[in-house]
């Protein structure tokens, strides 16, 4: 199968993957003068940070996924092509992918991250990750149907464990997922299942360290946690999760959990593509690159996002792994591929912190930004509307607000759906 793409005199900019930094990196070059070349997996720009809103019925996918061709119909020197990029060439100067090589001028790394399990195989194999569209799918049914079957459990033990859903990481994911899950177990799930007692239902957030959010300020981190407790929801600080069979948890201070549940939001690595020498990796599987976000040793080779990692004295381990960096990337090296055609001095990144925020179910959150911390309503506003404005098409805006609206006046979940049954190993 060959790529199929036009032959031009432009310098060909390939781009691996289509998250924030590289649709913002595609869209500011666009008209430049170049050919831009995009590969992704996936044949959508997904919206990750409303991802737990998939898993707890609260969005439909096609809500926070939006077509790629689509995003760039206009644009006649982006080129899209889904496939999966499988090397790079750098000596060459070409990746393999799955449906065949292609040339490039230039390239920019942009895969993002994947879950990282530390390594623990028992974990990876029976855990659900949340990363992307299908895994959110894939836990919206694994909920549901886990609720189907307390229905038939033959003894309390058994229908306890199937109601039980733990939640491993104390980030914004792990804290708006169970904030999300003790809303449904409160106004919504209860007139669904008028059989079970819902005060059986717990949900657990576990967390290594000793506290949750800890890119927050004290106050914040606090706030979380009694948001989540008036919710009703169980916060485990200072216990790791040592091993999970499908049905028992076991920590590392010997408490035993069974659950047929469990989310795993406790870390990410990066997406590396083979091809470079490993000292070109931090542990966590990130690109080191220098301050304008080229891979060391590489001049024509650029990394953005959360694959990417620049160390300064402020981010002594590389910048946080949000949107806003991998925008602000993406932008940095659409002036400096500019730069290098015209032979001028590079530009280095400074990344401009807007802030931090987390929702805590309906009416809370938690927000900084410089100086200014608040939380409660007015926090989970902001929340909402720097949310709406980030989604990619109007469509999507629309959409969700609809859908944000009317499970704001109703206090419920239209997409309580289980379109695909998932199968999971030792699963009751």
């Amino acid at each position: 199968m060959a790529l199929q793409l036009p032959i031009s005199n432009q310098k060909r900019v390939v781009i691996i993957g289509c998250g924030f930094g590289g649709l913002e990196l595609a869209r500011t070059l666009s008209g430049k003068g170049f050919q831009i070349v995009l590969f992704d997996k996936n044949n959508y720009h997904t919206f990750q940070p409303l991802l737990y809103q998939v898993a707890t019925a609260g969005l439909e996918a096609d809500s926070i996924a939006y077509p790629i061709r689509k995003i760039f119909r206009d644009n006649k020197d982006v080129f899209f092509r889904w496939a999966e990029v499988q090397h790079i060439n750098t000596t060459e100067q070409k990746i393999n992918t799955s449906i065949g090589e292609c040339n490039y001028d230039f390239l920019v790394i942009a895969t993002g991250t994947t879950t990282n399990f530390f390594n623990n195989n028992a974990i990876a194999e029976n855990a659900m990750p949340m990363k992307t569209v299908v895994e959110a799918l894939n836990l919206r049914s694994l909920i549901l149907q886990n609720l189907e079957k307390a229905t038939l459990a033959e003894n309390e033990e058994e229908r306890k464990a199937l109601m039980t859903y733990a939640i491993v990481g104390g980030g914004p994911t792990g804290v708006e997922l169970a904030g999300a899950l003790c809303e449904l177990k409160k106004h919504v799930l209860p007139n669904d299942y008028p059989e079970l007692d819902f005060t059986h239902m717990e949900v657990l957030l576990i967390e290594s360290g000793g506290e949750v959010l800890q890119n927050l300020c004290k106050e914040n981190q606090a706030k979380a946690i009694r948001y989540l407790t008036d919710l009703g929801a169980s916060v485990l600080l200072n216990t790791r999760v040592a091993s999970y069979d499908g049905s028992v948890i076991n920590t590392a201070d010997e408490k035993i959990i069974r659950t047929y549940s469990l989310i795993w939001a406790a870390g990410v690595k990066g997406n590396e593509i083979n091809g470079f020498d490993a000292t070109t990796l931090t542990p966590g599987r990130r690109y080191l690159v220098n301050e304008s976000c080229q891979i060391n040793g590489f001049e024509n080779i650029f990394a953005i996002g959360d694959i990417a990692c620049i160390c300064t004295e402020t981010f002594p381990k590389g910048h946080p792994q949000v949107a806003p960096v991998a925008i602000q990337q993406g932008t940095l090296v659409a002036e400096n591929i500019l730069a290098l055609t015209e032979k001028k001095g590079l530009k280095k990144f400074a990344y401009n912190d807007k802030g931090s925020m987390a929702t805590v179910g309906r009416n809370r959150a938690v927000v900084e930004t410089g100086k200014i911390k608040f939380g409660g309503f007015f926090g989970w506003f902001a929340w909402m509307a720097v949310h709406l404005m980030q989604l990619v098409g109007f469509r999507n805006r629309i959409v969700v607000f609809i859908n944000w609206v009317w499970n704001y006046i109703n206090y419920d979940r239209n997409i309580r759906l289980i379109i695909r049954p998932f199968e999971k190993k030792n699963q009751a």
